[in-house]
């Protein structure tokens, strides 16, 4: 690892040496600040004024320096503007082509303005953290929130870096015009999507990714799925991601993950019925469907661990158990027996290989594509989340060959064993294990990224709003310090080894962020599950049409995404759409209650919509939030931070599930109103708790 004050030495512009942050004095003063207190010098209070003090100065001298250069950029375009203006009513091959070199090198001196305030940036962030580490407090938290919240903030003026953006701008329009739309009235703001294709346009830009958190689709589905974007890799780094992809294993994964999904959702909107056949009420579909997210609980965390050794091996086992399940599950109803039918549902969990699909996309896809990849994980998952539940619909046969019987209570376990066995043999047939060694050579070269499980990259999410690009984390992650201080200590950078080692790396934000996953998921259960039941008590809906209604609401997730991903993001802060998505859901909970003697198909749709949705929302940005708050040692390892917010969410469908099987001896009439009070209280508790951490949310 490199020393970053070594680092922010050597690339420092020297012209410009004055106004970089002073992060070796800095770094001393926080040394003092500690001999201080332990002598008895300084108390807590003068050392935190002090200290704060000192950054707001730092900060200050960088803001001020900042703007003076914007300036001299926008003076100088300025001055260019004329220039063209004279031009284009006498046009010069050779004053153009001038002019346009003129432009050009403005544009390389905004790319080192740009290196400029990365390299500032980390230094802020590297020395919160050492502060925090050194005394043990929540200080960040306390500096970013007052001084990033203020009117006059001037961690605004560099890390939101309008003016930076207005100079971009500026720059890209009249370069696009001088070489792509000499003698046209069309401009950049007309054809948004026509690429530049000057190179100075491609270098700044690449540098404005670095500084600013990009919220196109893609990056949004990579988090849905926590799996974040990187900075681009070395020649060396892609040649070795290279040598460990293998485009066919990649698609075998994404199956692997449409198939789970659908083989989850494909018996609700039979498992009633097939519950009462076998004798049971027809609220045991809560245990029934609940069961295999049971075996998930336990299944997440042994394919996690075996996935830091093989991939192809979890997949094959994973693919013989799913099998099996899905036989027992359809050899129950011949049987007569309801254990056989939830052991089938307990072995399809057990082989639930999500844990696996995520990880090899972190580790062997390489960056250039992981986000095309990130997304076809959560496209994958939602399809299959809808074509679940339109394929039971489709399976309305009935029919006996010898002994076995197939019907709408069986087919899906039938299709879903032929499903899995004809992928067992694509499997083995096309899956390529990748190179271990190479990924083992390649670890110590960046050590901090571990497995480069994307998921976190991520510090202390406290001092987020100061670095909110993924690739300036990585940046500081690459450069910490080994100076052989306390603070440098390499426990700091490893993996947690336990469930209760990564819990105690949870934050308060993390913490209320893993309660809100939990309570979406908890909601989205009970609507799911109990749809079969509740439609047919009130309104006498047939497995058809409870299975169009499933169908409608799984495929309302990549619009929703896609809408939110590509526009709404960009409108509205990520916590500003936590509690507004967060209240949504609380209205359509509310609004799904039966309070009068008639209860209405309407009412129920429309709120089953309104949660369903809002659900969705929330979740994308939930899990956004909690891949930037995370800390970046749930980064890798077995229990990183995507095992501990599935486990969240399939604890909350057990519990979901639980009770609705409980609220049943209450009598189907009470159902409804019984389920959704527990989703209103956690609904309650979670938007109280944002309330309370709002503030450390960036």
């Amino acid at each position: 690892m490199v020393n970053f004050g070594k680092k922010l030495m050597a690339d420092q512009i020297p012209e410009w040496k004055g106004y970089y942050i002073n992060y070796k004095m800095m770094k001393k003063k926080v040394k003092q600040y500690g001999q201080q207190l332990q002598q008895g010098e300084k108390d807590r209070s003068r050392v935190l004024k002090d200290f704060s003090k000192m950054l707001d100065d730092q900060i200050e001298k960088i803001v001020l320096f900042l703007l003076k250069q914007q300036g001299m950029l926008a003076s100088r375009i300025e001055k260019l503007g004329k220039q063209r203006a004279i031009l284009q009513e006498q046009p010069d091959i050779s004053g153009i082509a001038e002019l346009r070199e003129a432009y050009r090198e403005v544009g390389l001196d905004l790319i080192k303005l740009l290196k400029f305030v990365d390299l500032n940036a980390t230094g802020i962030r590297k020395i919160l953290k050492k502060f925090d580490k050194r005394f043990g407090y929540r200080f960040t938290d306390y500096y970013v929130t007052t001084r990033s919240n203020h009117p006059y903030s001037q961690l605004q003026q560099v890390f939101k870096h309008v003016g930076v953006g207005a100079v971009v701008g500026a720059l890209s329009r009249n370069l696009a015009e001088l070489q792509v739309r000499q003698g046209s009235y069309l401009s950049i703001y007309d054809q948004p999507s026509a690429a530049l294709k000057d190179p100075i346009i491609d270098m700044i830009n690449s540098s404005v990714d670095k500084l600013t958190r990009s919220t196109n689709f893609l990056r949004f589905l990579g988090q849905h799925a926590l799996i974040v974007d990187e900075s681009p890799s070395t020649a060396g780094e892609e040649e070795i991601e290279d040598q460990k992809y293998h485009f066919m294993s990649l698609m075998l994964n994404l199956v692997n993950t449409f198939l789970y999904m659908v083989n989850t959702y494909i018996i609700v909107p039979t498992a009633d019925d097939y519950s009462v056949s076998l004798g049971a009420a027809s609220t045991v579909c809560g245990v029934v469907i609940g069961s295999m997210a049971v075996a998930q609980i336990f299944s997440s965390v042994y394919f996690s661990a075996w996935s830091n050794k093989s991939y192809f091996k979890p997949l094959v086992f994973s693919s013989i158990v799913l099998f099996l399940g899905n036989v027992c599950y359809a050899m129950a109803y011949d049987m007569k027996s309801l254990t056989v039918l939830i052991v089938g549902r307990l072995l399809c969990g057990m082989g639930s290989a999500r844990a696996v699909n995520r990880r090899y996309i972190s580790d062997c896809v390489p960056a250039r594509i992981r986000m095309q990849a990130s997304a076809g994980f959560v496209s994958a998952s939602a399809l299959g989340m809808a074509c679940g539940p339109a394929l039971a619909g489709l399976l309305q046969w009935k029919f006996k060959i010898y002994m076995v019987t197939f019907n709408q209570s069986t087919l899906p376990g039938w299709v879903m064993a032929v499903a899995w066995l004809l992928y067992l043999v694509w499997l083995w047939i096309s899956f390529k294990e990748p190179n271990r060694a190479t990924e083992v050579n390649d670890a110590p070269q960046n050590p901090a990224s571990g497995q480069r499980v994307d998921i976190g990259k991520l510090e202390n999410g406290l001092a987020q709003p100061l670095l909110t690009d993924s690739g300036i984390k990585r940046n500081e992650d690459e450069y910490e310090e080994v100076d052989g201080s306390e603070e440098a200590a390499e426990d700091s950078h490893k993996p947690a080894t336990s469930i209760g080692s990564a819990y105690r790396l949870l934050t308060p934000s993390v913490k209320v962020q893993l309660l809100i996953y939990f309570m979406l998921k908890y909601a989205m259960e009970i609507l799911l599950s109990e749809s079969s039941v509740i439609t047919n008590h009130y309104f006498s809906w047939n497995t058809s049409a409870v299975a169009i209604f499933l169908a409608i609401l799984g495929l309302t997730v990549l619009p929703v995404n896609a809408v939110v991903g590509t526009y709404i993001s960009n409108m509205f802060e990520d916590r500003q759409l936590l509690m507004a998505s967060q209240i949504t859901l609380l209205v359509g909970i509310i609004f799904s209650f039966k309070v009068t003697s008639t209860y209405s198909a309407i009412q129920y749709v429309g709120s089953a919509l309104v949660t369903f949705v809002s659900a969705e929302v929330l979740e994308g940005v939930n899990l956004a939030l909690l891949s930037s708050v995370m800390s970046s040692r749930l980064a890798r390892g077995t229990y990183n931070g995507g095992l501990l917010s599935t486990e969240a969410g399939t604890l909350a469908r057990v519990i979901a599930d639980c009770t609705i099987t409980a609220a049943g001896y209450l009598g189907v009439g009470k159902l409804l109103n019984v389920t959704l009070l527990p989703s209103l209280v956690i609904c309650g508790a979670s938007i109280a708790c944002t309330l309370l951490t709002y503030n450390s949310l960036f």
